[in-house]
């Protein structure tokens, strides 16, 4: 049994979802661990993880547009505002979300669907420097 560990560090713009299928079959495919378990997790409380599809852009916008409405930024709705008007709103789209990914891997790669993706789901505003750790155990 081998293992591998990495921090994928990624730049968000703003709030959204931002595919990071690409960085993560990358670093996985050069693990030289054929067979396994691929874990990830978003160090943060204010974005979240989640697989979706990638074919068509207007399932990203619509699930952002639907979590606007489900969480309102209304300051006057929450006690917690030390962070800016949409850091509760933040925290809440992330409890509602996954903060950590466990995928297959098969032949090296990660076992994705044909029209899946794996994103990285920004909360706030303004762009923030996430940080993922990837946990690779397998043979």
């Amino acid at each position: 049994m081998k293992q591998a560990q990495y921090e994928l560090q990624v730049q968000t713009r703003s709030r959204g979802l931002l595919d990071i299928t690409e960085q993560v079959v990358e670093w996985t495919g050069g693990q030289q661990i054929s067979t396994g378990l691929l874990t990830l997790f978003i160090r943060h409380t204010s974005a979240s993880l989640t697989i979706q599809e990638n074919a068509d852009p207007d399932v990203v916008f619509d699930l952002d547009r639907f979590f606007s409405r489900l969480v309102e930024e209304d300051p006057h709705l929450y006690r917690h505002r030390a962070e800016g008007p949409d850091d509760m709103p933040a925290h809440i789209r992330s409890a509602l979300t996954d903060v950590s990914l466990s995928i297959p891997v098969s032949g090296g790669q990660p076992v994705l669907g044909t029209w899946q993706a794996i994103y990285l789901f920004e909360h706030r505003m303004l762009p923030h420097r996430r940080r993922i750790s990837l946990h690779l155990l397998g043979l």
